[in-house]
């Protein structure tokens, strides 16, 4: 068996049209079977369909099942007929009816395979409608007031209110108050009363640079719809300042802390409402706190007045701390004025309190500036020591010689302030012990290092003894004639080329003859008192193994000679057959009386009483003795204080005979003089005429 089967396409009736008509097919003749066709009918926009059948007509089935007409709304099923119907009331023709209220809405009708009592179908006809959207929709238009016109509604709101952008929601205008002033209150809007609903209220609190907002809330002033289930707050407090966020807050008390403090001049607060339940809302008390800035403005600082809080616009002395300065480009200085400022920071916190700089260590001739603190710069409470290069140097200071970096900047020691020490040679001490029983007049030669205080006169021949890095001491009448001697240190071998190699020249800057000593003809001299001379260098002489002076000898009876007290003599000069070595030559002899001095026939000489001996003379010798050529040597003798070190009891002057017994200037008699001469021209550029 065939079916013929019809699809209708959708219908549409005119557009926007205010009435029509609609006919099943074949209408009011029997409809055909398998048909589908459905109707769009659209009214101008703010008015309803009313829709209303005069002729229903279809094969009845269980709910509709085999043909019917169905009616849609916005995607919801207005209704479904089948079956035949008949008016609704005497006198008219209307057997069903709808009132859509929506101005579109699609009609459909569907038929099966069969329609074997010749059902005629349907005729409906529908008609644009006012609606009273204010009364007619489910849910409120308006949040308020809603106002009915032909065709369409309008919103209103009470006094104090606005319509939001949507016209159909009501809110206050409680928003753009900025409060500048340093304290005052804020409230929801009528609180005590209830606040209004859908609203979204923001207030600023704007305080001048410097302040930050504090604000405070008491539970008794705070009453805002509370959390659901859920814990969300649909009427909500917010406080935001900067990047702080305070809140949602909501509930029958103030949730948050009863103090509130920001970090910020500027304070948002927003509260928001929905339509709902409303409440009375909440008070806030707020004021400016002054900034305040750190206890300290700059490290290694201490603040005059010293407060527990520094707040805006206070100001303060601020001073480095004892051993600290701050340094500028031209100068330094120790306090400065600082003020509290509105950002809460300190001005003028660029300056630094440093350590003081004492500058290095100042250098004092041979020595070595050590540190001994743990702090190895030149800066406060920083310490050193100057340590004299051992063992040829030795401090001559009190105490030790530790400098600290003071607060004033400058090196300062207990004992001696700022002064400075001074590193002198250690005398009297051979870096070669003294070995010698052998007489010089025709004796053994001495080692390097027995005698570094030897000085060599090559021009006129004779020997000094060196007493410090500046003085050389012999006998007058080596100096005779000679403003300038030609003197060496540091050398026992005197043959040229190897005196020029490893001897040290010594050059004289001045010479100082004893004031006693009395001028003669050499050849005819008989005269030796007082044979004693001093040489002042023009550059102090570099101690070391080979090179050191003798020590003068002390004033107190110790350094009275005994008989037969042992001394050591050195010199490169004549021995036996009147030869002159270039190596020195060293002996060790005792001194002895006066009486064995004059017993001796001098040379050329009947007796000895053409001479003059004196007090300022020791006599000293016997089978070993000095001779021409050695004159100006020292005759050096263990210090009795010390029995390590040596010292100049006498300068080798003269004798009656070589070989036999000498005679030699006694240098405690010339103390004074000596070291009055020294410290008198120590610092003098003094020429020997």
């Amino acid at each position: 068996m065939w079916y013929l089967i019809f699809f209708c396409l959708p219908v549409w009736a005119d557009a926007d049209s205010m009435y029509g008509e609609i006919l099943s097919p074949n209408y009011p003749q029997v409809y055909p079977n398998d048909v589908q066709e459905s109707w769009e009918i659209q009214v101008p926009s703010g008015y309803g369909i009313r829709l209303y059948f005069t002729h229903m007509d279809l094969e009845p089935s269980q709910n509709c099942q085999y043909d019917f007409v169905k009616i849609l709304s916005d995607g919801r099923v207005e209704g479904v007929l089948c079956g035949r119907k008949k008016p609704r009331a005497p006198g008219s023709s209307i057997v069903e009816e709808f009132l859509v209220p929506s101005n579109t809405l699609t009609m459909s009708f569907q038929s099966d395979f069969s329609n074997e009592e010749r059902f005629t179908g349907f005729a409906a006809y529908y008609v644009a409608v006012d609606l009273d959207e204010c009364t007619d929709f489910v849910d409120e238009p308006c949040s308020h007031y809603c106002n009915n016109y032909i065709g369409g509604y309008f919103c209103t709101c009470p006094p104090d209110y606005f319509l939001y952008e949507d016209q159909k929601t009501c809110g206050v205008n409680c928003s753009g108050n900025v409060f500048t002033e340093p304290s005052g209150e804020i409230a929801s809007p009528n609180y005590p009363n209830q606040y209004p609903e859908n609203s979204r209220c923001e207030y600023r609190v704007a305080l001048r640079p410097g302040f930050f907002v504090a604000l405070t809330i008491s539970s008794g002033d705070f009453d805002v719809e509370p959390a659901d289930s859920g814990g969300s707050c649909h009427d909500s407090l917010t406080l935001v300042s900067g990047k702080q966020h305070f809140g949602p807050y909501c509930g029958s008390k103030f949730p948050g802390p009863p103090e509130i403090k920001t970090r910020n001049n500027i304070l948002d607060i927003i509260f928001q409402t929905n339509h709902a339940v409303q409440h009375k809302g909440w008070k806030i008390r707020y004021y400016g706190d002054p900034v305040t800035c750190p206890l300290s403005v700059i490290p290694n600082s201490v603040l005059d007045p010293k407060k527990e809080r520094y707040i805006l616009k206070d100001s303060v002395n601020v001073t480095c701390v004892e051993g600290y300065e701050i340094v500028r480009q031209r100068d330094s200085i120790r306090s400065f004025r600082s003020s509290c400022q509105d950002n809460g920071e300190w001005s003028n916190s660029h300056f630094s309190c440093v350590p003081v700089n004492c500058g290095d260590p100042i250098a004092i001739d041979n020595a070595q500036a050590i540190y001994v603190s743990e702090l190895h710069e030149p800066l406060y409470k920083a310490a050193f020591r100057y340590q004299c290069d051992a063992p040829y140097y030795t401090l001559k200071t009190k105490g030790d010689a530790v400098y600290q970096c003071s607060a004033s900047g400058e090196w300062v020691n207990k004992e001696m302030g700022t002064n400075l020490p001074k590193c002198v040679p250690v005398c009297g001490v051979p870096s070669n012990p003294i070995k010698e029983k052998a007489k010089i007049f025709g004796g053994t030669r001495a080692e390097k290092g027995n005698f570094p205080w030897q000085v060599y006169f090559d021009y006129p021949r004779g020997g000094g003894v060196l007493i410090s890095e500046r003085w050389v001491m012999t006998a007058a009448h080596v100096l005779e004639g000679y403003d300038n001697p030609n003197m060496y240190a540091g050398v026992i071998n005197v043959g040229k080329n190897t005196l020029y190699k490893e001897g040290k020249r010594l050059v004289s800057e001045a010479s100082f003859i004893h004031p006693d000593w009395k001028k003669q003809p050499i050849e005819t001299r008989t005269d030796f008192d007082n044979d004693i001379a001093l040489l002042k260098l023009r550059e102090p002489v570099k101690m070391g193994p080979d090179i050191s002076p003798l020590c003068l000898p002390g004033k107190s009876s110790e350094y009275e000679l005994q008989e037969g007290t042992l001394g050591y003599i050195a010199g490169w000069g004549q021995r036996e057959k009147g030869r002159l070595p270039i190596y020195l030559w060293k002996a060790q002899i005792p001194v002895v009386d006066m009486d064995k001095c004059r017993s001796v026939k001098p040379e050329g000489s009947a007796d000895s009483s053409a001479y003059r001996f004196t007090d300022n003379m020791i006599c000293a010798g016997g089978d070993k003795d000095s001779c021409k050529g050695d004159s100006g040597g020292a005759y050096a003798i263990q210090d009795p204080r010390d029995d390590g070190r040596y010292y100049v009891a006498g300068l080798i002057s003269w004798g009656p005979r070589c070989g036999t017994f000498g005679l030699y200037t006694k240098v405690v008699r010339y103390l004074d003089w000596i070291t009055e001469t020294m410290s008198k021209h120590e610092s003098e550029e003094t020429w020997q005429d």
